[in-house]
């Protein structure tokens, strides 16, 4: 399940698809079957499902995500989520916190299910970027804290010298194809980063 808002939804790409099918491909000549699960469809692909919500914040994508996931049952989700909690200066001091609750919510409701958090990803904005790292500091913990526990999840890293750059960006906040593209390989880094740990198992039959 891709998880998050506009990003995730695939909002700058020129096909709508952002990252899920260039991941596709990835995991797909890796010898790895793929079937995207969420409540809405976006882009031209043919296996557009994608639980991707515009403009919004951690909370409410955790919202979105307890009413999808009993209906799916992911054993993957790959969360992007918190950008707009930046824009929209919504306590992005206790960002990390409103992770942790989407996490536990994830867990509850999809038990097999592992995990891929990433960063955010650079903002041209100044004010809105400085946010971004800060909130990226509390995600790292968070995922350190909840790796100490056992628990399934690992981190990515979009704003790093491999992700997108603001030359990649169309706006100020969207990828555009190549951006999608470098997310796609951190993604695909990151599931096998957890397939490697044990964690990625098969999908709950619903």
């Amino acid at each position: 399940m891709p998880l998050g808002a506009s990003i995730t939804y695939g909002e700058g790409s020129s096909t709508g698809n952002g990252y899920r099918q260039y991941l596709k491909d990835l995991l797909n000549a890796d010898g790895n079957p793929v079937d995207y699960v969420g409540s809405r469809q976006g882009g031209d692909m043919a296996d557009n499902d994608v639980e991707g919500w515009p403009g919004y914040r951690i909370a409410q994508v955790t919202e979105k995500a307890k009413e999808s996931l009993p209906d799916t049952l992911p054993n993957l989700v790959l969360i992007n989520a918190g950008t707009n909690d930046c824009i929209q200066n919504s306590e992005p001091e206790t960002a990390g916190d409103r992770m942790l609750e989407m996490l536990r919510a994830v867990w509850a409701a999809s038990p097999r299910v592992s995990i891929v958090l990433s960063t955010l990803l650079v903002n041209k904005v100044a004010s809105v970027d400085e946010c971004v790292r800060g909130v990226n500091e509390q995600f790292r913990t968070l995922v350190e804290a909840q790796q100490a526990i056992s628990k399934k999840v690992v981190l990515v890293d979009f704003h790093s010298p491999e992700g997108p750059t603001v030359d990649d960006l169309v706006d100020d906040i969207h990828p555009g194809d190549a951006g999608f593209e470098k997310m796609a390989a951190i993604w695909f880094e990151g599931i096998k980063d957890a397939a490697s740990r044990g964690w990625v198992e098969e999908p709950q039959v619903l």
